[in-house]
């Protein structure tokens, strides 16, 4: 599936779609964004890997950042096939080369960039129903239809935790904090700070045509509750070459009244089995405040304990089959003893 949404781009165009739950891991990697579907009901699904950061901004008379780091996704379907619970991570290292001075000063940094827990739940799907096969016209079964593009949409709520007093990062900003000692420490201006605690919510919508292409957006409210809430987009593209390898491109757009930021990235994943996805991006932004580059590998996993549904018709239907079976078998039991019989008395 995209990122990889590889997955359920080819289960949408199999023959019968099975509401969430995908035999091919339905991950939100590579990329930012976040799929409208969830991992679905009973299974439990990690997304983990390293990224490389560097940053310069001009606005900081060219100050840098470089450094390394970790996140962490885990994703549980739940109660029922549209509801999932996430939970994501994301901790950055590195060092900060400010040039606020005359003599640049270097210093060693690590904190957490977020620290989430939300709960996903998808209320419209439009992939629900069955869709029929046309067997005389291919171009039927792959051409472009506009009701293709109606999107499975779902909404993500939840809070960032903030578990440092002096996160090094406030605000995701890793510039945050190295001016304010200069220049504000006499005025009263104190340094920027994140709450314990912040609200965050995310539209999603996921639109899959022409059998290989999956588009999604993201449109979020973040940091609500903060003296500094942020709204951002994040557009992604993903097309799949083959049942294993899939490439995408994303455009991520940030404001807030802190800073704003927009982002491209473009890479790739590969479906190395079922239950396993390996991928790597690279990326950087449009502006020198701050500027970015950034690459990444990663890999998702999942631990699949799903069970499709059974309705009561179907629970029923295997019970008579079941009894069919057994009469068929007490039938030939009783047949086979009457030719025996049979056979005796011929015999006398």
């Amino acid at each position: 599936m995209i990122s990889l949404r590889l997955a359920l781009a080819f289960a949408f165009f199999s023959i019968t779609i099975q509401a969430q739950y995908t035999d091919q891991i339905n991950s939100n990697r590579p990329g930012a964004s976040i799929g409208a579907f969830s991992v679905g009901k009973n299974v439990i699904q990690s997304e983990i890997g390293l990224s490389f950061h560097q940053y310069s901004h001009s606005g900081y008379n060219n100050s840098s950042f470089k450094g390394g780091l970790g996140f962490i996704a885990l994703r549980w379907g739940f109660l029922f096939e549209t509801l999932e619970l996430t939970l994501e991570s994301k901790y950055l290292k590195g060092s900060l080369n400010s040039k606020i001075l005359s003599v640049p000063i270097s210093s060693s940094r690590n904190g957490f960039l977020q620290n989430f827990i939300g709960f996903k739940y998808l209320f419209y799907d439009p992939f629900k129903k069955e869709r029929e096969e046309n067997v005389y016209s291919w171009k039927a079964n792959n051409g472009f239809k506009f009701r293709e593009l109606i999107p499975a949409i779902s909404i993500t709520l939840g809070t960032n935790i903030n578990f440092e007093k002096n996160n090094p990062f406030p605000f995701n900003n890793v510039f945050g904090n190295i001016y304010r000692p200069i220049f504000f420490q006499n005025l009263g201006i104190s340094v920027d700070e994140e709450p314990f605690f912040h609200l965050r919510g995310t539209l999603a919508t996921q639109s899959h045509f022409l059998s290989s292409w999956v588009f999604v957006t993201n449109f979020s409210y973040d940091r609500y509750l903060s003296i500094d809430p942020q709204m951002s987009y994040i557009l992604t593209l993903t097309h799949t070459l083959n049942p294993l390898w899939s490439v995408y491109i994303e455009s991520q757009g940030n404001r807030s009244e802190l800073y704003r930021d927009s982002l491209f990235r473009l890479g790739f994943a590969y479906l190395y089995s079922d239950n396993i996805q390996v991928e790597a991006t690279m990326g950087g932004s449009t502006k020198s405040s701050p500027s970015r580059i950034l690459a990444n590998v990663g890999v998702s996993y999942r631990l699949d304990f799903h069970k499709d549904f059974i309705s009561a018709g179907e629970i029923q239907s295997k019970a008579l089959k079941k009894e069919e079976r057994s009469l068929n078998k007490t039938l030939k039991k009783n047949t086979k003893k009457e030719r025996k019989r049979n056979r005796k008395a011929k015999s006398n």
